[in-house]
């Protein structure tokens, strides 16, 4: 600044004090405030609609509800429904001036609605802020967020957590493509396969809503599959999404999909794009710029408009289990889409789950289904070597594999890559027969049996109960055996007996995409299989009780669905593929396999759980804490009559600097789990009842806080 600047004297700095009182005095008289204070006091209130309807961003059940706060007239056009806003929360009742409550912290949330007038008679606190005008939480999909809390006993800012992702200013800055018109009708392809694939995809086309459950037939084919369902239903108009379980399946539907129908008519979301990509994608998707949208998970949630199709892929996947409370699954969320946007919906697989079977037995979809002749055409040859091989076998004795998986090996590697399969270790043990295998359950409550380290009775791991003196309801026989045998130093072996064949591993630490054509072992854990060019020559799924013998009620289902998984990569039989299954073949699960009849071991589970009262026929809950904590929530809680109490029972303690389960008690915690189960048509009452509990205990901040889990992946 110059000397004759200074002399001068420019703006307030230089002002005689009479002048800055006059200009102190104008600002106190201003019936608008010149600055914006994040209380607006004396503000004046917009004309219409003065009231903001706002969800705030608390995420606790007691505060569940709408909180109404006052508009200024400044911010009536950009406060509109569906904006996201800032407020004040956690005001006293007495803090109030000039009209305002004031005080309480600076919190996000959400406009729903804006109103003439509020239910409260008391003065309002001020809108703080509008964060942005960008409309991100539509009608429909609020909606849809409250009906997933409804279902999971959680909050709805939980789920809105889920649904909306974080804001970016410069992807929300930049406006969307215009979008493109409806592409034309796709051909039926190789829908034509299925009984009824080619009307399947001709009712998208024409705007119908079809509920389907698609046992697809192994092979590649299925991502184009897809791709052609949701090019069907952008015909008509309409909008698509499909939620899919990994990247790796995202990028094989993203590629068949652009192949199809070219660019700029689907998005992609993922974790892999980056906060930026992946908002500004979602904001193509809520402004009608894109119609389809395909990702993991969190697609559950995609605001597309004017939806026609909602679909998902491999359904018993552990990634379509949301983490986050209230940890929804995305198969229950696209159902409630589907009967709320009354749109098609299509649940697609190698394998089919116990809930998909339910689906078509209940007759709310229908089976999409290939016959014998092209199931058997396109699937490869399944052998299996059970106990008795085995005890028979020197080589599987001394090398840990049996004679006939190396001859198929040796056959393999001359024509492509073979794949080795081999799963990792269960966490507990659980106990069956040892002559016939049937599972170990309790008398009560039909729960699994395990082992005690200590103690010779078995105990339930639902109820708690101990059994000594069990006999199998099968055979009669008195001896038990724990289900698991490990395959140890697998990749080490096949390297030494192939010293010229490339060994390549697939797994949690490195995951392959796709591997060549040329010959290979190919040694992966379940899930992580890459696909190979051409299909494998063949398939080692070695260690089969390690998965059969996991401590869960989905232990079969889930073995069958990772088994069938590896076989859809291998080629026909008709093209040599051949895959040894290492396994005992009278068993269920296994039979399933060489038939490749999933749909029909789905059925029969089905039928076995609705005689004993398991899930998905009958609906739980789990409720896990410290001991205390779940005895006094179990005292609190006003259960349905019909409602059945199992356990509670101590929880295995996770040891530290070791892999978490899911729902597992924090490291060196001792905390127990009881189990909440009523019959069918219970489920909305039982949810309700313990949101209602949840919710007491934290307004009392009474005790530690106990997990609640609608419909827990992992009951034993």
């Amino acid at each position: 600044m110059s000397s004759e600047n200074e002399q001068t004297g420019g703006g307030a700095e230089g002002a005689p004090p009479e002048q800055l009182a006059f200009i102190r005095e104008s600002v106190r008289k201003a019936k608008t405030p010149r600055a914006k204070p994040r209380t607006w006091r004396g503000a004046a209130l917009a004309k219409e609609r003065p009231v903001a309807r706002v969800l705030v961003d608390k995420g606790v059940l007691h505060l569940d509800r709408y909180f109404d706060y006052a508009v200024p007239e400044e911010l009536d056009a950009d406060a509109q429904p569906g904006v996201r806003v800032r407020v004040r929360f956690g005001a006293g009742r007495h803090r109030v001036r000039e009209g305002r409550r004031e005080g309480g912290g600076l919190i996000d949330g959400f406009l729903v609605e804006r109103l003439a007038e509020s239910d409260y008679s008391g003065p309002l606190a001020a809108l703080a802020q509008v964060v942005s005008p960008e409309r991100v939480l539509s009608e429909e999909l609020l909606g849809l967020a409250r009906a997933v809390a409804d279902r999971y006993a959680g909050s709805l800012a939980d789920v809105l957590q889920l649904a909306v992702p974080p804001r970016n200013a410069r992807a929300e800055q930049r406006p969307s493509p215009a979008p493109l018109p409806p592409p034309a009708v796709p051909e039926a392809g190789s829908w034509g396969r299925y009984e009824r694939g080619a009307a399947f995809i001709e009712s998208l086309a024409s705007g119908g809503a079809p509920r389907a459950v698609w046992n697809a037939l192994p092979g590649p084919e299925w991502s184009e599959e897809l791709a052609r369902a949701v090019a069907a239903t952008l015909a008509s108009g309409r909008g698509a999404l499909v939620v899919l379980p990994d990247g790796r399946a995202a990028a094989r539907v993203d590629a068949a999909l652009t192949s199809l129908l070219g660019e700029g008519r689907h998005a992609v979301l993922t974790a892999d794009a980056g906060p930026e990509r992946r908002y500004a994608q979602w904001l193509a998707v809520r402004r009608g710029s894109v119609r389809a949208v395909i990702g993991t998970r969190a697609v559950m949630f995609a605001p597309v408009q004017d939806l026609g199709l909602v679909a998902l892929w491999d359904d018993g996947d552990d990634s379509h289990s949301e983490q986050h409370a209230p940890q929804p699954h995305a198969r229950e969320v696209l159902l409630l889409r589907a009967a709320q946007d009354k749109c098609g919906f299509l649940l697609g697989g190698w394998s089919c789950t116990v809930e998909a079977a339910q689906l078509v037995e209940s007759g709310w979809a229908r089976p999409l289904v290939a016959a014998r002749e092209r199931v058997r055409a396109a699937a490869p040859l399944v052998r299996t070597v059970g106990d008795g091989e085995l005890a028979r076998d020197e080589a599987a004795r001394a090398a840990r594999l049996p004679t006939l998986a190396w001859q198929v090996v040796r056959d393999g590697l001359r024509h492509g890559p073979v794949l080795v399969q081999v799963p990792r270790r269960g966490y507990v043990p659980r106990m069956a027969c040892a002559d016939c295998r049937a599972p170990a359950r309790c008398r009560h409550c039909s729960g699994p049996l395990e082992a005690q380290e200590s103690q010779a009775a078995l105990r339930c791991a639902w109820c708690g109960r101990e059994e000594g003196g069990r006999h199998c309801p099968e055979c009669g026989s008195f001896r038990l055996r724990a289900q698991v045998v490990g395959a140890r130093r697998t990749a080490e072996e096949l390297g030494r007996a192939f010293p010229a064949v490339p060994v390549r591993t697939s797994g949690r630490e490195h995951v392959l995409d796709t591997v060549p054509g040329a010959p290979a072992l190919v040694v992966s854990t379940p899930g992580a299989e890459p696909v190979a060019e051409g299909g494998y020559a063949a398939a080692l799924l070695l260690d089969g009780w390690a998965m059969l013998g996991r401590p869960d009620l989905r232990a079969g289902e889930d073995a069958l669905r990772r088994w069938i998984a590896a076989c859809a990569l291998v080629r026909p039989q008709s093209a040599g593929g051949t895959v040894v299954v290492v396994a005992e073949p009278t068993l269920r699960p296994v039979q399933a396999l060489v038939r490749w009849d999933p749909v029909g071991h789905a059925v029969r589970e089905l039928t076995e759980r609705a005689e004993l009262g398991f899930p998905p026929v009958s609906r739980m809950a789990a409720v896990s804490g410290p001991a205390e904590s779940v005895a006094d929530f179990l005292r609190t809680v006003d259960l349905p009559r019909d409602a059945e109490v199992l356990g509670p029972v101590p929880l295995p303690v996770t040891v530290a600097g070791r892999p978490r389960r899911p729902g597992a008690p924090p490291p060196g915690e001792h905390w127990e789990r009881a189990l909440l189960r009523v019959p069918p048509g219970g489920g909305a009452a039982l949810a309700a009842a313990l949101k209602a509990a949840q919710a007491a205990r934290m307004a009392r901040g009474s005790g530690e806080v106990v997990r609640v889990r609608i419909d827990p992946p992992d009951i034993g």
